[in-house]
C-alpha cells in the first residue's frame, strides 16, 4: 500500500531489512514494523544485543567526553541545523509516521513539525544556559551556580509519539552538552531509524559523530540492561504507569534520576455558561485524535447538567461523520490503532461499560473499512449512568471513548476530574472569570494536573511550557520553561578573594 520514501535512507542502515518474508520476527533477531492500516510488513529492523549494547553505550561514553567540551552555542549551532534538516525531510519522515503507527497525514507532520520546534527552542537556549550570583554573608566572597553536562540521556519512548518525545529529550540535552541514546519502542523502529540517522548524519558532517545513539532491543534484552546502568544518570520514559514504576524503582534503587511521562486518564468539564460549540469541536479532536493514542486524549467529559444533552448531541452527530480509514488519504480523520490488542482492549472496555450501566451513544464496534485489513475501531461515546457510577471510566483505555458524566456544581466536576490515579492534562470550558480561576486556584484546589486548559481541549501542547503530570503519570517535565535542568547538574561555586579564613553562621577556628 505505502511504502518509506526513499529520501529517507533507509536501506543504508546496516540494522535496515527490507525483505522480512519468512522471518518470524523477535525469535529471529528481527523486529518486523506493520502497517496498522493493512495489517502487512513494512521492513524489518535487526535487534541490539548485549555486546551491540556495551559497544554502543562505550561509544556514547566517549562521544559525550568530547561533546561536553564544545561551547554551548556551538552545541545549539549543530541543533540548528538538524531543524533545517528536518526542515527539508518533514512530509516524508512525516508520512513514514503514518505508514507505520497510523497517524494521519497533518498529524505525522505535525509530530515532526513538534521536533522542528523544539529544536528551534533548543537553539535559543544553547546561550541562555546561566547560573545565578548568590549574595554571600562573608565579606570578600562570592557565591555562585552554574551548570555542567550531565552525560548519558537513555530515552525510552513509546510507539504513539514516536519522533516528538525523542526530539523534547535529545534537542535539549544535545545543547546542555549531552549524549542521548535512545531505545524506541519495538511498534515504530523504522521511524527511529530515519530520525535518529537526521540527526547523527548532521552532527557528523559538523565534526561531532556519536553524540546521538540508537539501540533497537526488546525490554529484557536491552531495556532492563539500560535503566540498571550507572553509565546513565538520567532515564527518561515515556510509556504506561506501569513500566513507569518499573522504571522507577530501578533508577532509585541505583540513585539515578528518573524523568517519566506516563498515562493520563483526562477529563474535560463543561460549566452551563460555556461555549458549547467550541466545547464541542474541541473535545471531539481530543477525544478522536491519533485514534485516542495520545496520553492526552481526552477520555471523560463532565458535562453541567442543564448542557450536557445539547452537547452531546452535537458531538455524536459529528462523530457520525468522521471518516475513518487509510492515514494518508485526504479527508481521513481517525486512522487505525496500533494493533490487535488494541481492538480487544477497546471491545472489552465497551463491553464492561455497557455491564456497569453505560450506554453507547454513539460508535462500540470494531471496524473495517473498504480495502483494508487493519485494526480499525468507531469513536465511540458512552454516557455514564445517573448516578455517575462506571468504574470501566477510571482505567485508562488506550483507544478513542470518552465517558460521558453530568454535574451540578463545581466543586462536585472537580472531584470527578481529580478522582481518577493519573494527573497529565485538564481542560475547562466556562465565561464566568470566577469559574475558570477555580479550576485554576492557585492554592492547588482547583485542577490536580500538570496542564491545565481553559476554554481548549486537553491535546495539542505547545513546546514553550513544561510538558508533563502529577500523581500516576509520573512527575516529569520535558520541552519548555526550565525543563533543562533535568538534563544537567548543578554547582554551587563559592570564591574567597580575600587573604582571611571566614567561616559561614560566625564561627570562629582562630
Amino acid at each position: 500500500m505505502h511504502k518509506p520514501h526513499p529520501d529517507l535512507d533507509l536501506d543504508k542502515d546496516p540494522r535496515y531489512v527490507a525483505d522480512v518474508t519468512g522471518k518470524e520476527g523477535l525469535e529471529s533477531g528481527i523486529a518486523v514494523s506493520f502497517n496498522p492500516a493493512t495489517g502487512e510488513p513494512i521492513a524489518g529492523v535487526k535487534l541490539d544485543t548485549a555486546d551491540s549494547y556495551e559497544q554502543t553505550v562505550a561509544e556514547a561514553q566517549e562521544a559525550f567526553k568530547r561533546w561536553r567540551t564544545v561551547p554551548a552555542p556551538v552545541r545549539g549551532e549543530v541543533v540548528r541545523n538538524i531543524a533545517v534538516e528536518m526542515r527539508r525531510l518533514l512530509e516524508p519522515l512525516g508520512e513514514l509516521e503514518s505508514i507505520e503507527v497510523g497517524k494521519i497525514r497533518a498529524e505525522g507532520i505535525g509530530e515532526v513539525q513538534e521536533t522542528i520546534d523544539i529544536a528551534d527552542y533548543a537553539v535559543g537556549l544553547s546561550r541562555m544556559l546561566g547560573g545565578k550570583t548568590v549574595p554571600s554573608e562573608r565579606p570578600q566572597h562570592r557565591m555562585m551556580e552554574q551548570w555542567l553536562p550531565l552525560g548519558l540521556v537513555g530515552c525510552i519512548t513509546a510507539f504513539n509519539f514516536p519522533n516528538a518525545v525523542w526530539g523534547w529529550n535529545a534537542m535539549i540535552a544535545a545543547v546542555c552538552g549531552d549524549v542521548t541514546v535512545w531505545k524506541p519502542s519495538l511498534l515504530a523502529p523504522l521511524t527511529a531509524i530515519a530520525t535518529n540517522n537526521i540527526a547523527d548524519r548532521v552532527a557528523t558532517e559538523m565534526g561531532h559523530p556519536g553524540i546521538f545513539r540508537l539501540v533497537i532491543g526488546t525490554d529484557d534484552e536491552i531495556g532492563e540492561r539500560m535503566i540498571a546502568d550507572k553509565r546513565f544518570p538520567l532515564i527518561s520514559a515515556t510509556g504506561s504507569c506501569n513500566m513507569g514504576r518499573h522504571v522507577g524503582q530501578v533508577v532509585a534503587g541505583r540513585l539515578g534520576r528518573c524523568l517519566l511521562e506516563l498515562g493520563g486518564n483526562n477529563a474535560v468539564i463543561v460549566d452551563k455558561d460555556a461555549d458549547l460549540d467550541l466545547a464541542a469541536k474541541s473535545t471531539v479532536f481530543g477525544s478522536v485524535g491519533t485514534a485516542g493514542q495520545r496520553c492526552t486524549t481526552s477520555r471523560r467529559l463532565i458535562a453541567h447538567k442543564d448542557v450536557v444533552d445539547e452537547l452531546v448531541g452535537s458531538m455524536a452527530r459529528a462523530y457520525k461523520t468522521i471518516k475513518i480509514g487509510d492515514p494518508l488519504e485526504d479527508g481521513t480523520l481517525v486512522g487505525p490503532v496500533i494493533g490487535q490488542r488494541t481492538v480487544d482492549a477497546f471491545e472489552s472496555a465497551v463491553e464492561q461499560a455497557k455491564a456497569q450501566g453505560g450506554e453507547v451513544l454513539v460508535g462500540g464496534k470494531a471496524h473495517k473499512p473498504d480495502g483494508l485489513g487493519g485494526w480499525f475501531v468507531e469513536p465511540t461515546i458512552i454516557r455514564a449512568p445517573a448516578n455517575n457510577e462506571l468504574p470501566i471510566a477510571m482505567d485508562e483505555t488506550f483507544a478513542p471513548i470518552l465517558y460521558v458524566f453530568t454535574f451540578d456544581d463545581l466543586d462536585e466536576a472537580l472531584r470527578m476530574q481529580n478522582s481518577v490515579d493519573q494527573g497529565l492534562s485538564s481542560a475547562i470550558f466556562a465565561s464566568d472569570v470566577r469559574t475558570t480561576e477555580r479550576f485554576l486556584n492557585v492554592d492547588g484546589s482547583g485542577s490536580d494536573c500538570g496542564l491545565a486548559y481553559v476554554n481548549l481541549g486537553t491535546s495539542g501542547a505547545e513546546i514553550g511550557g513544561a510538558f508533563g503530570g502529577e500523581k500516576d503519570t509520573g512527575g516529569g517535565r520535558e520541552a519548555g520553561s526550565d525543563s533543562w535542568k533535568a538534563y544537567m547538574r548543578r554547582q554551587t561555586c563559592t570564591i574567597n578573594f580575600g587573604s582571611e579564613l571566614r567561616l559561614a553562621q560566625g564561627i570562629r577556628f582562630e
